[in-house]
């Protein structure tokens, strides 16, 4: 599966849209106690744990998205935005949601 952010694939013909697809994922209040957990991650002004719980959810969302796509029979993905979000009434959870077109190329 092709997956971009653009909306056409270089070498491709889109033959066929066949509609919008989604992925979400949600990382509940585990996720802010693993953060001040691995606070200690930091080095450079980077946290390893955070990006790599950020990362997990990421890829988790796409995946989704692909499986989303291919169920209406499609072969690539074009238009991919990325969102992240904080959620919850103390804002203890963090949502990242990808959309895109699936599409059918040749």
């Amino acid at each position: 599966m092709i997956l971009t952010t653009t909306p056409q694939i270089e070498g491709h013909t889109i033959r066929e849209y066949k509609g919008v697809v989604t992925g979400e994922t949600i990382i509940g209040a585990n996720f802010v106690k693993d953060f001040f957990a691995g606070i200690r991650d930091i080095v450079g002004g980077r946290s390893g744990s955070y990006e790599k719980v950020l990362r997990k959810a990421k890829d988790t969302s796409m995946k989704e998205m692909m499986e989303r796509a291919r169920e209406l029979g499609a072969n690539a993905v074009v238009g991919i935005d990325i969102d992240y979000e904080t959620i919850g009434e103390t804002n203890s959870m963090l949502m990242v949601a990808t959309s895109g077109t699936a599409v059918l190329v040749d």
